[in-house]
């Protein structure tokens, strides 16, 4: 794992389905309306009448660690940063050959209208200001996160040992 490499965190049970950071991906990225985003809210339906239950999945490119896509890119259109992990694209180098999205597992790369790929990249400009990605700055319910991997687990860490405290041991 490269030390310092970026990631989002995703809580299903906090998320609510209200498509909030798919519409902050549209408009930070200039995509046009009905077409497709970066971020997917994909909604699954658990048990049956009377007990059924929507679960809801965001998903956008994970920047994999040993990322496929920019391993079978034949003109290297897409790199791994070695600062931050983030698998970044270069429209200039793009021929259009889909061997990006025929090896992503998350179906990340969308090719727009002049044939070339395009891809999320964290809203790369905005965390080089110090902000948030746009999807995770408007998500109301603080189901997505963003950080490095580390900071992430720890955050993870300390969400859980929360849960896990008796009334007795936080003084009550």
């Amino acid at each position: 794992m490269l030390k310092g490499q970026f990631g989002f965190s995703f809580d299903a049970s906090r998320c609510s389905g209200c498509m909030a950071c798919v519409v902050a991906c549209m408009d930070q990225n200039d995509m046009p309306e009905h077409g497709p985003s970066f971020r997917r809210v994909t909604c699954f339906e658990r048990g049956e009448y009377p007990e059924v239950r929507l679960l809801f999945l965001s998903m956008a490119c994970q920047h994999c660690g040993d990322a496929p896509c920019v391993m079978v890119c034949p003109t290297g259109a897409l790199s791994k940063s070695s600062g931050n992990g983030i698998v970044q694209f270069d429209r200039d180098l793009c021929v259009g050959c889909h061997s990006c999205a025929l090896a992503c597992d998350f179906g990340v790369p969308q090719f727009q209208d002049d044939g070339k790929m395009n891809k999320c990249d964290f809203c790369q400009s905005r965390v080089e200001h110090g902000l948030e990605p746009a999807c995770v700055r408007v998500c109301t319910t603080r189901a997505l996160g963003f950080g490095t991997l580390e900071e992430l687990d720890r955050r993870k860490a300390e969400r859980a040992s929360l849960k896990f405290l008796t009334p007795f041991s936080k003084g009550i």
